[in-house]
């Protein structure tokens, strides 16, 4: 399915009012496990693509070519629309331009800019800084002008609750939606008395971020919905337990000299998910 198919479906299901529950993608293997279990999106996250590719930090170190690549990467071996983690548009308006047409050729559905000043820092950190918000409001109109097809989304994230509070929060939600956004998201809330009061004051399609160990309280999808929010995206879940899986399994190694007896759960067909199948077809094709 082609990028822009995968953006008109993901139109679809927010104007059906379907729900959109999207955990946090960040390589080839957690983009296949997830895109075989039927979500109707996917969510490639920021700290993750730069954890995975980097080691590092999601402190701005990514540069645009690192996180159009990989986005690109997963666009190619899933079906399932891609939200994808666009940072701050990686600079000025023409840096913008080139990153939604970049992300739309790479195949994302929908594509999130923030209002951080660069370099910018992961969410629910401390120390985040933000633009004047009329500074993001250009951004994300240069954002929709810039898409070539216009199935694409534009997720416009404001940063602005921690340092300056919810109502400038929400006064920039309006600004960006007034701008061009089809998708608003409030970073950071912290309480369910701000994620209702986010849900009654933004029309527009609105995303919550369920991330683990931050700011904002977990909530079920169901109170999610009645407050009004229409996406929830799970950036920390995946590799947060892919990690300590990992850490388990091989304390397990060093301990005992063996990975016999590894209580932790194995995926149990790694060639299937991976796709040897296909590899295995053409070799018998094309042998010589």
């Amino acid at each position: 399915m082609a990028g822009n198919q995968k953006a008109a479906k993901l139109r679809q299901l927010l104007a059906q009012g379907e729900f959109i529950l999207a955990p946090g993608i960040y390589d080839g293997i957690s983009a296949r496990v997830a895109d075989r279990m039927g979500f109707p999106a996917l969510y490639m996250t920021g700290y993750g693509a730069t954890a995975s590719m980097l080691g590092l930090p999601d402190a701005g170190l990514a540069t645009y070519s690192d996180m159009v690549g990989r986005a690109e990467m997963i666009c190619s071996v899933v079906e399932t629309p891609l939200i994808a983690d666009a940072d701050t548009g990686y600079g000025g308006l023409l840096n913008v331009q080139r990153t939604i047409r970049g992300y739309e050729a790479a195949g994302v559905a929908a594509i999130q800019i923030e209002d951080q000043e660069m370099p910018k820092k992961c969410g629910h950190t401390p120390g985040r800084r933000v633009v004047p918000a009329e500074e993001m409001a250009l951004k994300i109109k240069v954002a929709a002008d810039s898409r070539r097809h216009e199935e694409t989304l534009i997720v416009a994230r404001t940063d602005a609750r921690t340092a300056h509070g919810l109502d400038e929060a929400l006064r920039r939600a309006r600004l960006y939606d007034e701008a061009g956004a089809d998708v608003i998201f409030v970073e950071s809330p912290e309480s369910e008395a701000e994620l209702e009061r986010i849900g009654r004051e933004v029309s527009k399609p609105l995303l919550a971020n369920m991330v683990e160990f931050g700011k904002t309280p977990r909530v079920e999808v169901d109170r999610l919905k009645k407050w009004g929010f229409d996406l929830a995206i799970y950036p920390g879940l995946g590799f947060s337990v892919a990690a300590e899986a990992m850490r388990l399994a091989w304390t397990h190694l060093k301990d005992r000299g063996t990975s016999n007896g590894v209580e932790v759960p194995q995926y149990r067909d790694m060639h299937e998910l991976m796709g040897f199948a296909e590899v295995w077809d053409f070799e018998k094709r094309w042998a010589t």
